[in-house]
Parts: C-alpha cells; structure tokens; sequence
C-alpha cells in the first residue's frame, strides 16, 4: 500500500509542485506525463523479476530507487536546467510498473496454493490499489496545502524507503527457471504468447476495454451538473462515490471471495458494468446518480480481481512478472486514451462519453462472449 500511495500520488505532486513555481507553470502537464508515461515501457522492466533468484530485491530496489530519484529530483527542482527535471521524472516513472503490478506478482507466494486463500489475496491486492489511488492525492493535496509540494514529495519518498523493508519480509517466490536468463521469454515474446494463449488473450482485451469504459466516469460526472442541478465541484463528488465503491467491493472481496473460473468471472462482471453504466442514464437526480456511481465502482473491483485472478492462473510460472506488468501497462493505455475520448466529445453531450464507453464495452463483451462460445462448440464436436 506504501509503494501504491507513492505511485498514485506522484502525479499530484508533480502538478502541485510545478503550479508552484513561474519557471514550470507552463509545462504542467508534459512534467506530469514525464512521470506516468513511462509506465508504458514497463512491461520491458518486469523480465527482471522473472529472471532473478529472488524477485523481491528487484521490487525492494525499485522502491529506494523511486526514493532517491523523487528525493533528489525534489531537492534541485528548479535550481537545474528543465531537461534535467524531466529526465529524473522519467526515470522515476520507470519504477512506477514494479511498484504496482511488480508486487502482484507475489501473490501466489502470499497466499498459497490454496484458490479460496489466493481469491481473498486479490480481493486485498484490489484494496491496495483503491487505497494508493484514493489517499496517494489525498495526502498530497493535504500535505501540499498544510506545507509545501516539497514536503509531499519527500514525505512519499519516505514511504517507498518503508515500503521497501516490508517486501523484503514477503515470502520468498518459488523459482521458475535455472537463473539463464535465455530460458526467460523477452518481452515481445511474452505478448506472442499472451496473443496465441486464448485465454490471457482474452484478459487482455477484457482489461483495456474496462479501464477504457470507466475512465470516462470523471468527466461524465463533471459534465452532469447541468443535468442534476448542482455546481460542477458537488457534481465532481460522483468521482469520489465510485472511489468508495471500488474500495467496499474489495473489502467484499476479502470476506467473500470471488468463485468460479476467471475467465467466466471477467465476462459476467464485466456485463455487470455495462448495467451499471445504463443505470447512470436511467436516474436523473444527484443521490440516486451517487449510489449507481458506488455500485459501478463495487463491480469495477470485482472485475479487477477477476483479471487478477486470471494473470495468476493462466500465465506460465516463468513469465508471469512480465504478464502481470504487461497487463497492467495496457491498462493505463485505455484508460488514458477513454479520459482523452471523453474529453474530445464531452461538447457533444452530457451522455456522449457514457455512450462510446458503453458501445466500445458492449462490442468487446460480444466478441469475447462468442470466441468463448465459439471454443465450447469446437471442444465438443
């Protein structure tokens, strides 16, 4: 939670910090993308983990890394040249991908051979993550406005330092090759194989259409204020309704774990998005639109512990580093691409993003529903 909380609020921090200064004023959002952008190449990352003896010296090395650079990126802001700024922001954010799915990894480790203990493990993992998006800005924006930008920054820096003490104690991997890194897939060879598997295959497209479908939802509450009557700040509280749901869904998740094969439970919840999403357009006043807004983000976790489930279980031992990441990497893609979407179309209505998200969601939905059906009839002939 510790390296999650650092990587969720980092880039809070980063636009905080840079408000705060003339020199960096204009060039907010290319400091920001130095950061987040990164998590792309991930993915090229995570093979380290799948090729060392012990992958929590990986993960543990990538949280003081984040510390150091963050810290000493904090120390000489604005006393070095820009590119300078920028290239430590960069090689921050490369460590950003072990912090959050790097960690995944471990579960298996964690919980046991066992699927209820595994399930209820994700079901946590999915916490941790509702947990460091939701106190990660939380907290800067508290500390920034009680201190400085500064002394958020150093305070997450201190986290990730912690954070790498308690990895160090998680219970050490089963190792999955004989330490040559030639018996470990490369990166692109790893989405050969995620492409050719059906079933990863199908996690993939399944995760990026979800992120896609829900990063809409801030812009579509901001967006509603004329709708339900409210100020665009209060319509902006929806946001803060779906954070909530997501983190009661994986508290949920704990107590009752998720059952069944994760492929199926990707596609049954992920219709059950698609109703929470409709729902959205059935009320038109502030408390019920709230309570859709909360069960959107309750389902949102159980999908997320599906796909969880499912890149533990489908992905070979001596790739599964690598899937993890890989996955996650295309995640943030979608929800990347669904924010700026939304964005693009919000002129055209109030309901314009909620409608492409449910179009683009729908029509993944279908075209995996049917490849799954599809392999059920050609197994049994």
């Amino acid at each position: 939670m510790l390296a999650r909380i650092a990587d969720g609020g980092g880039v809070l921090a980063v636009i905080l910090l840079c408000q705060s200064s003339e020199q960096y004023f204009a060039v907010t959002g290319w400091m920001a993308a130095c950061i987040t952008l990164p998590h792309m190449l991930g993915p090229f990352i995570a093979r380290r983990i799948d090729t060392a003896s012990d992958g929590r010296r990986v993960i543990a090395a990538a949280c003081l890394a984040y510390a150091v650079i963050t810290g000493l990126m904090t120390a000489t802001f604005g006393h070095v040249p820009l590119i300078l700024t920028a290239l430590l922001l960069i090689a921050a954010g490369l460590c950003g991908p072990l912090l959050t799915g790097g960690i995944s990894t471990f579960l298996p480790a964690i919980a046991g051979p066992d699927q209820r203990s595994q399930r209820r493990a994700q079901g946590l993992d999915v916490a941790t993550y509702g947990f460091g998006g939701t106190i990660g800005p939380s907290a800067v924006a508290a500390i920034s406005a009680w201190a400085s930008p500064y002394a958020a920054f150093y305070l997450l820096a201190l986290g990730t330092v912690i954070a790498a003490f308690f990895i160090m104690r998680l219970p050490v991997p089963p190792i999955t090759h004989t330490g040559k890194s030639a018996e470990v897939a490369g990166a692109i060879a790893t989405v050969g194989l995620m492409i050719r598997h059906t079933r990863l295959r199908r996690t993939l497209y399944l995760t990026m259409a979800v992120a896609f479908a829900v990063a809409v939802l801030p812009v579509v509450a901001v967006n509603m204020s004329g709708i339900l009557g409210v100020p665009a700040a209060t319509a902006a509280f929806l946001t803060v309704a779906y954070g909530a749901g997501n983190l009661a869904g994986s508290v949920c998740l704990m107590v009752i774990p998720l059952r069944g094969e994760p492929d199926g439970l990707m596609l049954n919840t992920g219709w059950l998005i698609v109703g929470g999403l409709i729902s959205i357009f059935v009320v038109s006043s502030f408390v019920p639109v709230f309570i859709c807004f909360f069960i959107t983000g309750m389902l949102n976790s159980a999908f997320f512990a599906a796909t969880l489930a499912a890149r533990s279980e489908y992905s070979p031992p001596s790739c599964r580093g690598q899937v993890f990441v890989w996955v996650g990497a295309m995640k943030i893609t979608a929800g990347s691409l669904g924010t700026a979407a939304a964005g693009q179309i919000m002129t055209s209505g109030t309901y314009a993003p909620l409608l492409l998200s449910l179009g683009v969601l729908s029509a993944i939905l279908i075209m995996a529903l049917s490849g799954r059906l599809w392999l059920s009839i050609k197994n049994h002939r």
